[in-house]
């Protein structure tokens, strides 16, 4: 894929040049980004995904179609909104551009939309659906997700993990949680084995710190976590942010993921220079959140009736505009939510807990009876 831009160097739209975009798929959009230059078609749509090819791509290819959309469907279940528009536009090469490269809805260069674009230099690329054109797919889905995740901008770990060790614990999880076990086995044995050079010699990124943690802490959910610290406490500037993390807060924020030290099992993966221990003692003082783990999911929210559009799962607590922002839920955004056994969640109209309210202690498929389609700007989440 193309390289990320170093978190300081992005330069913020306004978020309203982004919801302008927010529109029906063309019916073929010219690309004018990169060595790019190909108008390409529209072949599939739905309420997830717009798939485009170019000229070359096989027409008789189909297997795209449901997959990125199941794709794109659990992003947004995992990690909630990317933007206002639902869709992801996926493009697709044949005889060029071989590699891949994302865009999101922040990103003036591809249109304020959720893009990610692939290529092969194969005249018979995409025909097999299976194994590295599924990877590289999801890999570019991975992308997005650390640069737009809970409404900020930029990836503050890029330069740390590269392209990407983050995408590695990502396709797993995918694969994961759309069922595809072979493609979840086939995917850790390889990732197993893989070394990287960074941040020293002959590290096992997969094997002994994304695969432990997500094995240990709560698979897809202590993923989503580290995001939502991320922009709860780190730097931003606008919708930004403004700096890239130094190796002390990549262990705390991911210790704050997890709810436990992670300094022993960092030191094990990857080394633990001294310079590591004063960034690492200075993070804690600086974003100074707990390892204790927030608890089980007890309420998850949906942006749409049948527990349909993106989700959000809240451990007990209070969420004002601010905290459910961190989490991915867009104000009067909620259309239905699920309610654990023994918990209930009170809603209220307006921000810190103000307004009318709305009690709820089992499921709900849909809000608009109780006049409540797209109210809530706080609430509580708390034992019943």
């Amino acid at each position: 894929m193309k390289s990320l831009t170093p978190a300081a160097a992005f330069v913020l739209p306004l978020l309203a040049s982004a919801t302008a975009w927010a529109q029906v798929p063309p019916a073929t959009w010219q690309e004018h980004w990169f060595e790019h230059n190909q108008v390409v078609t529209r072949v599939y749509q739905d309420n997830d995904v717009a798939i485009y090819f170019d000229n070359e791509v096989n027409r008789s290819i189909t297997w795209p179609n449901q997959y990125v959309s199941a794709v794109w469907r659990y992003t947004k279940k995992t990690y909630a909104h990317f933007g206002t528009a639902p869709q992801l536009y996926a493009i697709f090469h044949t005889a060029k551009y071989s590699g891949g490269h994302p865009s999101t809805y922040f990103d003036a260069s591809h249109d304020y939309r959720n893009v990610i674009d692939v290529g092969s230099s194969s005249s018979t690329a995409w025909t097999s659906g299976t194994g590295n054109d599924l990877d590289i797919v999801t890999h570019e889905v991975a992308h997005i997700v650390e640069g737009a995740a809970k409404g900020v901008h930029n990836s503050p770990a890029f330069g740390l993990w590269g392209d990407s060790k983050w995408a590695e614990i990502f396709n797993y999880d995918v694969y994961l949680g759309l069922g595809r076990t072979a493609d979840a086995n086939r995917w850790f044995n390889l990732m197993q084995n893989a070394t990287d050079n960074f941040p020293r010699a002959n590290t096992h990124w997969f094997r002994d710190w994304f695969y432990p943690i997500y094995a240990n802490y709560g698979g897809a959910t202590v993923l989503n976590r580290y995001f939502v610290l991320l922009a709860q406490y780190f730097p931003k500037s606008g919708n930004n942010y403004s700096r890239n993390m130094n190796w002390g807060e990549f262990i705390h924020f991911w210790s704050g993921a997890a709810g436990v030290n992670l300094k022993t099992q960092a030191t094990s993966a990857f080394g633990w220079p001294a310079e590591w221990e004063t960034q690492f003692v200075q993070a804690q003082k600086s974003f100074p959140f707990t390892y204790a783990n927030p608890g089980p999911t007890a309420v998850t929210l949906f942006q749409d009736i049948n527990h349909g559009g993106y989700a959000a799962g809240l451990p007990v607590g209070r969420y004002n505009l601010a905290t459910l922002s961190a989490w991915g839920v867009l104000n009067d955004d909620i259309t239905s939510l699920k309610v654990a056994a023994g918990y209930k969640v009170v809603l209220y109209a307006d921000d810190n807990f103000t307004g009318a309210t709305l009690t709820k202690t089992a499921d709900d498929a849909s809000l608009v009876d109780d006049g409540w389609n797209d109210r809530a700007s706080s609430l509580v989440v708390s034992a019943n």
